[in-house]
């Protein structure tokens, strides 16, 4: 079993609980992705006939940018090393769109799903690798000499005792470093000549292009050439080369195709921009967003699409679908696509005590990243409570007064906050600073007295 079917073992509330480490409220869609995702585990363990039979529920996400959809999708891929996808669904609609660009997203899980496999297999090999690296290294700097067929015995036997011995010395001395900068010569891959069919690599010639990159050296291997490299540079060249002879390719694509079709996650946002309720407000032309809704249908219906390393189900894949539905409403979709999204939770908006909360709860919360930043100048940054509140407040009068974008506000504020500080962080003398309310309203009142708000825009 795989380490993402193993955390798929997580329950419902121990799911929850490791996003509210990072995530503010939105209870909601938390409950909803936990369960899809207990849901995986409990398919596992039904019997095998009717295995197949059983697809995940998809979520589609309701609500205004910046409140925590496509974090919560993030996190629970990051929580249970699953194969995780955004795309978002408008850029389906620009020009030269062609309908089966949009089984590119599964492609792109497939390549995260093979570099997931293949970093856990390599962890496996590593030990071993980095012995043959050190082993290659030690023969690149004392090449072992031709003895002569006429020596006797015991000449050979000293010779063989003393090259051991140096062996050995120059070994200590790789491992200490103290042969990082001495130049030696390697054989390496020769880079494969660049594929000018990338270029056209549309809808008819796309299983033609995945041929000829292989053709073409595009998997490794090809003819070798000899350069000159330093023993730190050669390390780093032989050690990968090592790691590719010990993995089984071959093995790692089967196990990510079965990871990708079991354990996959596509995050397809901005969906209420495909809606074809946003045409008949003059939004656009209809038929371009309502055909990218049909050639997302089969997808998320599920579906076969051929990639490089195979031919990938989508049936068991997890779609998570997301828009703020301002100017569209969720009946705007054609009705085929409403029902392959059953699950449906609305996000709510922040206010200024979600703010407050963001600003300090979460494990990687901005105030302990900007503090952290700081004090690599040697700065110890402080902030009282009423500084948290004030900033919180002034992020949500701007989102009311401008334009609602959530937390990302957040970011905005924080940057004018600490411009200064940051700026001249390097040669202040001052090296504690505590922010408090007072400060924080001297640095961001000026701006909203004069209704400079352009300044507080992404």
């Amino acid at each position: 079993m795989t380490d993402a079917q193993m955390r798929q073992a997580f329950t419902p509330r121990e799911t929850v609980g490791e996003l509210d480490r990072y995530i503010i409220g939105q209870d909601g869609a938390k409950r909803a992705v936990a369960i899809a995702l207990r849901n995986r585990w409990r398919r596992q363990r039904v019997p095998e006939d009717l295995r197949d039979e059983i697809h995940p529920k998809n979520i589609l996400m309701i609500g205004p940018t910046g409140v925590g959809k496509t974090e919560i999708a993030r996190r629970l891929a990051k929580l249970i090393k699953a194969p995780f996808v955004k795309v978002e669904a408008s850029k389906f609609t620009e020009v030269g769109y062609v309908g089966r660009d949009v089984e590119s997203m599964v492609r792109d899980l497939v390549e995260v799903a093979v570099n997931l496999t293949r970093e856990e297999a390599q962890t496996a090999v590593e030990a071993r690798a980095d012995e043959a690296t050190e082993e290659r290294l030690l023969d690149l700097l004392l090449p072992k000499p031709k003895h002569k067929g006429y020596e006797d015995t015991a000449d050979a036997t000293t010779s063989e005792d003393s090259e051991s011995k140096t062996r050995e010395t120059f070994r200590r001395m790789l491992r200490d470093g103290k042969l990082d900068d001495r130049p030696v010569e390697i054989e390496v891959s020769a880079k494969p000549p660049v594929s000018l069919v990338q270029n056209f690599s549309a809808e008819g010639v796309q299983d033609m292009v995945f041929q000829l990159q292989d053709m073409l050296g595009g998997r490794g291997g090809g003819p070798k050439k000899r350069r000159k490299a330093t023993v730190s540079e050669a390390r780093d060249i032989i050690r990968e080369e090592e790691i590719g002879k010990l993995l089984d390719m071959d093995q790692i694509n089967r196990d990510a195709m079965k990871l990708a079709e079991e354990s996959g996650i596509i995050f397809i946002d901005e969906i209420d921009k495909v809606a074809s309720g946003q045409a008949k407000k003059g939004s656009g032309p209809d038929v371009s967003r309502e055909g990218v809704q049909r050639d997302l249908l089969p997808i998320v219906e599920g579906s076969t699409v051929s990639t490089k390393y195979g031919r990938i189900r989508t049936d068991h894949v997890l779609f998570i679908a997301a828009g703020a539905f301002h100017t569209a409403r969720v009946s705007d979709l054609i009705p085929e696509l409403q029902g392959r999204f059953p699950i449906r939770v609305e996000l709510s908006s922040l206010a200024s005590d979600d703010f407050v909360r963001i600003l300090k709860e979460p494990k990687n919360s901005l105030l302990k990243q900007y503090v952290a930043l700081l004090e690599t100048e040697g700065l110890e940054v402080t902030f009282t409570d009423d500084a948290v509140q004030e900033i919180a407040r002034i992020a949500a009068e701007v989102n009311a007064s401008i334009e609602n974008i959530g937390a990302r506000r957040l970011h905005t504020v924080m940057e004018t906050l600490l411009d200064d500080i940051s700026f001249d962080a390097p040669e202040r003398r001052e090296k504690v600073i505590e922010i408090d309310a007072a400060f924080v309203k001297a640095q961001l009142e000026p701006a909203l007295r004069s209704e400079d708000l352009s300044r507080f825009v992404l």
